[in-house]
């Protein structure tokens, strides 16, 4: 059998102009870049693939491969140019990829759910997300080939997560809008709290990876940390006043300036400029942030994937991870601008921020501290913030008698009466109480949904249930 060509950093880097469009990396891949190679037929009549580092080298079989559609989680057109390397997949390896279109969080819990069946072959998204899944028994191991050209921090050592892309939060404004309002380019997150500019601010909601960077960022910068989150919760509030808003398609308001700003990554801005029809270069601006005190404003977001435990179609899934983290699979992320794990083994196009400029504002967080206190994070700031539409429960802190007994503290309030054994509340009903869908249809009382966990606690205890409003 033919054996794959090794992928090291002697491979061909000239400086290349990126291409426009989603295209554009389909007309770069067949340019000579060395890539997974398939050797002779296998028995059962599929083409065999050499994948793996390390003691993880074996051969996959395509008789393996799914007849109908890979499916690994968050990789989705218009995001990081994934539609670029669904393609790749398809006339390299022969299978499509699932256009799978969710955050990292709801990857997570869209994992956390279908744990006992699962549906995808691995996980793609927030590294720190990744690592959580792992923590939680739901990844397994696999080292593709290139591994050992990932920075040490940016990987496990058990081979669950590897990160293949990095990004940093950044403004992206409207440079023609804030002309027409003399406005100056944003160098600090004060800036952005000027009424001229929050009034069409988008901000994005924490729960997502790229709203969890964009909080964290914004919270080193104000001198928070990750136990103390209330800088950012003040910030929230402050641009939230001013008329800043969360929810709504980022890219179709900022297309027709509806919105002037967005705090994204680097690469939203780089690839709105040099990679949308709608705007001519100079109508975009990219702005990496400090706090007013010159602090670090930046975070560096690792982006990463994993295989998933007892999932099907490991063998497509492990071609799929090998050609990404490959020299000719990273090169596709650079066609949107996103910095590919391994960019230092590559040339990066000349419109990136000058590395000095990185360097000036960027700043990392440890990402097992992050993983252990990020759902505590999110909840704080979304909860803090009163961010609309986000619901999590928070145990309450009143003794248990006033939780059952007591009143709801408001007189409008009304909370249904409920007085039997536990037999007539099934489990079922009462974990519908507590579910994010139920939070999500009805704005009960905090004090509600505290009740409605007790009732679940009892249920499943098999106590008496006494609740009066």
């Amino acid at each position: 059998m033919d054996q794959k060509p090794s992928v090291n950093g002697t491979e061909d880097k000239t400086r290349r102009d990126v291409l426009a469009g989603t295209g554009a990396a389909l007309a770069f891949g067949t340019a000579g870049c060395m890539g997974i190679s398939g050797g002779g037929g296998s028995q059962s009549g599929g083409k065999e693939y050499q994948v793996g580092y390390g003691d993880y080298e074996t051969t996959v079989d395509s008789a393996n491969f799914p007849t109908d559609k890979l499916y690994y989680y968050a990789v989705q057109t218009g995001w990081m140019n994934w539609a670029s390397v669904m393609e790749e997949v398809k006339t390299k390896f022969g299978f499509d990829m699932n256009d799978d279109q969710r955050s990292s969080g709801e990857a997570l819990t869209h994992i956390r759910s279908n744990a006992a069946n699962p549906t995808h072959s691995g996980y793609n998204g927030g590294y720190s997300y990744g690592v959580e899944a792992m923590k939680d028994g739901f990844t397994t191991d696999f080292k593709p080939t290139g591994w050992d050209k990932v920075p040490v921090d940016l990987r496990t050592d058990n081979g669950h997560m590897t990160t293949t892309r990095v990004v940093t939060t950044a403004v992206t404004y409207r440079k023609d809008i804030y002309e027409e309002r003399g406005l100056d380019e944003p160098e600090t997150w004060e800036d952005l709290k000027n009424p001229e500019i929050a009034k069409d601010l988008w901000i994005e909601n924490p729960q997502a990876a790229q709203g969890l960077a964009m909080c964290l960022s914004i919270n080193n910068a104000y001198g928070g940390d990750l136990d103390n989150v209330q800088p950012v919760i003040d910030y929230y509030d402050d641009v939230i006043e001013e008329g800043a808003q969360i929810q709504g398609d980022a890219d179709q308001l900022f297309t027709a300036g509806e919105i002037s700003t967005r705090v994204g990554y680097d690469y939203h801005a780089l690839n709105t400029r040099y990679n949308y029809d709608d705007f001519d270069e100079d109508q975009v601006g990219l702005a990496l942030l400090t706090g007013p005190d010159g602090t670090p404003g930046a975070i560096n977001i690792p982006y990463g994937f994993g295989m998933l435990d007892q999932a099907p179609n490991p063998e497509a899934a492990k071609v799929f991870m090998d050609y990404v983290l490959s020299l000719e699979g990273q090169r596709v992320f650079l066609d949107a601008y996103v910095r590919p794990v391994r960019w230092q083994e590559l040339d990066l196009p000349s419109e990136f921020p000058d590395v000095s400029e990185y360097e000036r504002t960027e700043f990392t967080v440890d990402q097992v501290e992050l993983v252990e206190k990020q759902s505590d994070i999110i909840s704080d700031i979304g909860e803090g913030a009163d961010i609309a539409g986000f619901w999590s429960w928070r145990p309450s802190r009143e003794p248990i008698p006033t939780l059952l007994n007591g009143s709801c503290g408001s007189s409008s309030a009304q909370i249904p009466r409920y007085s039997g054994g536990a037999a007539a509340l099934s489990v079922s009903v009462s974990r519908f109480l507590l579910s994010q869908r139920f939070r999500r249809l009805f704005r009960w009382p905090r004090c509600f949904e505290d009740r409605c966990l007790l009732i679940h606690t009892r249920v499943l205890a098999g106590q008496s249930i006494s609740m009066r409003g």
